[in-house]
């Protein structure tokens, strides 16, 4: 989230140059190593504040989560790239260059920030409200539209289609001879996804409390997320439909990066549901008068 901000601002700012390809990529790699702190510290925070011991394997989770699966399809993109001869291929002191930035500077950043939350943090959760030790039982007949299939859809669909009409301009800029500009507009695009994903999440959850369902914690972070499921559909859409691409190294490319960017998109609104509906949560049980 942090990374995505702090992106757009320098290219409203023409910090970043938005003519070149090149320099957007390079941008999001040195951001990215430049705010791994965030995520350790506030993945540790968390972490602790549910209880967990074992803040090291939480770091070692938050370090690799993401860059993992990055690696996996450029290993794989890059091989294919290399055995056809294409110009596609990244150097080996390109490869060497984003290797060191992670070795050398986001992973410490990640381990430093895990330190931090984990020494000057609090780990107090601060219920606002006492809970039980045994379990409710949880309604299993209730109709179909508060069922988890139709409520999963919904949340992936609204979010959805506010970008739609944004979304279809970046992927042809991506995937296109087109140079995109207009990032006015996709900063303006982006908090409104952010909104509208907190919100529907938000209604959501409050739906599932009121038919006496309390688990309520990674169901938000995957309602928040669908949205990533949502643009990783209409990327086959955009394939098949607008494209014009084809071939293998064409598809590889494509499928590869763009599952890369909708598990992006997956645990970045994914993340930002969970935290809003964990105020709305001790909001509305601050409210609750027990003896």
């Amino acid at each position: 989230m942090i990374l995505t901000l702090f992106h757009l601002t320098l290219a409203l700012l023409n910090i970043i140059s938005t003519t070149r390809r090149g320099s957007i990529l390079a941008g999001v790699v040195v951001l990215y190593c430049l705010t791994s702190f965030v995520g350790g510290y506030t993945a540790v925070r968390l972490y602790r504040q549910m209880n967990g011991k074992n803040w090291v394997r939480c770091i070692l989770l938050q370090a690799a989560l993401f860059p993992a699966p990055v690696v996996t399809v450029f290993l794989w993109v890059n091989s294919l790239a290399l055995a056809h001869g294409s110009t596609s291929a990244l150097p080996f002191t390109a490869i060497l260059t984003v290797v060191a930035l992670y070795v050398f500077v986001s992973f410490p950043l990640t381990v430093f920030g895990g330190i931090m939350a984990k020494n000057y943090a609090s780990a107090d959760f601060d219920a606002p409200t006492r809970t039980t030790k045994v379990a409710r039982e949880i309604p299993t007949e209730v109709p179909f539209y508060r069922g988890r299939p139709f409520q999963v859809v919904i949340a992936g669909f609204l979010p959805f289609s506010a970008i739609y009409i944004e979304l279809h301009y970046i992927f042809a800029s991506m995937w296109g001879h087109q140079i995109y500009t207009l990032f006015g507009i996709l900063f303006l695009a982006f908090v409104l996804l952010v909104i509208v994903t907190s919100f529907i999440t938000v209604a959501l959850l409050y739906f599932q409390l009121a038919r006496e369902d309390y688990r309520w914690w990674w169901t938000t972070y995957v309602n928040g997320g669908m949205t990533g499921v949502f643009i990783f559909l209409y990327s086959f859409y955009f394939y098949f439909q607008r494209s014009g691409m084809n071939g293998v190294l064409q598809g590889s490319f494509y499928f590869g990066y763009m599952s890369i960017v909708s598990l992006a998109f997956f645990l970045m609104l994914g993340a930002a549901g969970f935290q809003f509906s964990m105020v709305f949560v001790r909001y509305i049980y601050s409210r609750i008068k027990s003896d």
